[in-house]
């Protein structure tokens, strides 16, 4: 006996549907992520592998990620002429380090004094986002969030800072415009991937790191070399990590898959900031009990850190139509919410 018309109709979403499941099990995208972190690094090695994975589960093996942490293929500082020269497909780095190509790209992970994790979204979602694609299309790479370490402490140093004569002539590993400030206060700021920071302090070829927060620092030791911790944060006020994408690959990208990967990113974006905020509590409690040694800045220190800050971005802003564009869209977004930050938050 034939099957019925309504039997047929009824069978049709089946297939239709189990052909395209089958190309996405057996042809799927295949992309190489290339980081800046040592494999699972406390944050940001973290979020490239939950990334990779999430976006593996959500597109249904449409693409498929494998995660190589720096030096496998490409060095730490190296991800992204890695994806414009076509080596591999995409990245999970930060912004900060490729000021010596785009003078703006710093802004897109912490400005000092700057924007907090959640103003920075806002910017993002109220014209920031269109700002880095332009940006970020000159170098053929489409930039997305990736994650975030949340604010930053000031840094690591072997010697108690007592006012602004200290800083000067003191070597930081210190990366992005926190490295401009300290070079603006006199130190020399060297830009050492965060694989090779204890190294470097051990040896004697630094005498401070600035790098990220409590629970990111943590598990590098620099506390066994360098006993004084220094707050506040003035440096990295926020933490994005960036997802980098081959911008043709992207082209390509069919709107649902271009959706899925978007939402992932901003899934760990929130996902590892939150978890940011906890652990860097737990993280600094055990490095005090451990005898690391709280260090505030001095006044003085702020004051002319404050004021470099405000050169840097000048500067920045001078430098092309573009990153004046990028600048004055930054600081009319932090104007706004630090207009709502001083009234919204007790802190105590």
């Amino acid at each position: 006996m034939k099957p019925s018309r309504r039997a047929l109709l009824g069978t049709l979403p089946l297939l239709v549907a189990a052909p395209a499941v089958a190309r996405a099990q057996t042809n799927p995208r295949k992309w190489r992520m290339v980081t800046s972190w040592s494999k699972n690094l406390p944050g940001p090695g973290v979020s490239a592998e939950r990334l990779a994975q999430r976006i593996n589960a959500m597109s249904q093996g449409e693409i498929a990620i494998e995660v190589f942490p720096a030096g496998t293929i490409v060095p730490a500082f190296g991800v992204l002429d890695g994806i414009t020269s076509g080596a591999v497909e995409m990245a999970h780095s930060a912004a900060l380090f490729w000021s010596g190509k785009m003078a703006a790209a710093p802004l897109f992970t912490t400005v000092p004094f700057g924007l907090t994790p959640q103003a920075h979204i806002g910017w993002l979602a109220g014209g920031g986002q269109a700002l880095w694609d332009e940006l970020y299309a000159t170098q053929g790479v489409k930039p997305l969030v990736g994650g975030n370490t949340g604010p930053s402490a000031g840094g690591w140093f072997r010697r108690e800072i007592g006012s602004l004569a200290d800083i000067k002539g003191l070597r930081i590993r210190a990366t992005g415009l926190g490295g401009e400030v300290y070079y603006g206060l006199g130190a020399t700021a060297i830009a050492i991937p965060p694989s090779d920071t204890y190294a470097s302090l051990e040896r004697g070829l630094i005498d401070a790191v600035e790098l990220l927060a409590p629970v990111n620092d943590q598990p590098l030791g620099l506390n066994k070399i360098a006993a004084f911790y220094a707050f506040p944060g003035f440096n990295k006020p926020n933490g994005v990590s960036e997802t980098l994408i081959s911008l043709k690959l992207w082209q390509e990208l069919p709107e649902h898959l271009k959706l899925i990967v978007t939402a992932a990113c901003h899934m760990e974006h929130d996902i590892a900031l939150g978890e940011a905020e906890i652990a860097n509590g737990r993280a600094l409690k055990d490095l005090i009990s451990g005898g690391t040694k709280p260090m505030l800045f001095p006044a003085d220190v702020i004051a002319a850190a404050r004021t470099a800050a405000e050169a840097a971005l000048k500067r920045i802003a001078d430098k092309d139509t573009l990153s004046g564009k990028i600048v004055a869209s930054y600081l009319q977004a932090a104007d706004a919410a630090r207009t709502w930050e001083n009234v919204s938050v007790l802190r105590g």
